[in-house]
């Protein structure tokens, strides 16, 4: 099977990467900006290619002809994309509107990854399923709602891949996220300020990359929630980080949304309802505990 994957040099990408060079029924072609990241970069083929440069996207396509698409690339800055909404729109929106058009060209099996952030989170147990209806209050959540349309509305064959929240490491990592914020900044005696009215389900990167090579495996249909086992406030996240490296808890400050003052709105609450993804993608996420394990001992390796 040919598999095309963008993002490839990000988080999630990388850990994709892990998984599908050992399946040797699996032709790998990744792309992303810049040289790859990955350390075993000489087991698959690689394609230097930004999202916005359709031309390029469309030369990758028509040289390997990918029966399989995974698009994990994406701008996720929630910030950013709140003060950047041109650029947002270009990457979160254009790029996947030219990845469906190539992949109806193509016949691809496309998997998209999108976000808890289409949700307002105003639900009271904040826990959703794939059919619950999107209401963003940011722009970045706008952005994802407004790709999964145009998936939903094209001619290929598609799943969509919901997540909440991801955390792990990879080698040569370029951005950071939650987890490896807390654990480095109460390592180096810094004190932190952790909002108490949100709520998350963290997601381990390795559980994502598993769900979307399922997903890509079974040539998966409709939308999926993908996401951590359990529904945590951020405050309790940063103590559970804290307790399970032994580090200085007196460290973590609170405060709510209002005051941290971010550029962008977030939803409360968010959680998934993973009954489907259990049943049709085989999903099985770790505990915190369990994920934290696996990003100590990779902390470990790369050090």
């Amino acid at each position: 099977m040919k598999l095309l994957l963008t993002g490839s040099n990000g988080l999630l990408g990388q850990k994709i990467i892990d998984i599908l060079i050992q399946k040797p029924e699996i032709y790998l072609i990744a792309t992303a900006k810049g040289a790859s990241r990955h350390p075993l970069s000489n087991k698959f083929i690689y394609e230097e290619s930004d999202l916005t440069d359709f031309v390029r996207m469309e030369e990758i396509f028509n040289t390997h002809k990918p029966e399989v698409v995974i698009h994990g690339g994406a701008m996720t800055q929630v910030d950013i994309c709140e003060d950047e909404r041109e650029m947002c729109d270009r990457v979160n929106v254009e790029a996947v509107r030219e990845i469906v058009r190539l992949c109806e060209i193509h016949g691809s099996h496309l998997i998209h990854i999108s976000t808890d952030f289409i949700f307002d989170g105003s639900r009271e147990d904040g826990y959703y399923n794939e059919e619950d209806t999107p209401d963003p209050v940011n722009y970045y959540g706008l952005s994802k709602l407004k790709a999964e349309e145009v998936i939903r509305n094209s001619q290929c064959n598609w799943a969509i891949l919901r997540t909440i929240l991801l955390y792990g490491v990879v080698y040569g990592l370029s951005r950071s996220n939650i987890v490896l914020w807390i654990k480095g900044s109460l390592e180096q005696g810094k004190k932190i300020t952790v909002v108490n009215d949100q709520s998350r389900c963290p997601t381990l990167a390795e559980d994502l990359a598993e769900a979307c090579v399922s997903a890509a495996m079974k040539k998966a249909k409709g939308i999926f929630h993908i996401c951590g086992p359990e529904k945590l406030n951020i405050l309790e996240l940063a103590f559970r980080v804290a307790d399970f490296w032994q580090l200085d808890k007196s460290l973590i400050g609170e405060t709510d949304s209002v005051s941290l003052k971010q550029r962008a709105k977030r939803p409360p609450q968010t959680a998934f309802h993973l009954g489907k993804a259990r049943k049709e993608l085989d999903y099985q996420p770790h505990s915190l505990e369990e994920g934290l394990a696996i990003l100590d001992r990779q902390l470990k390796e790369y050090s």
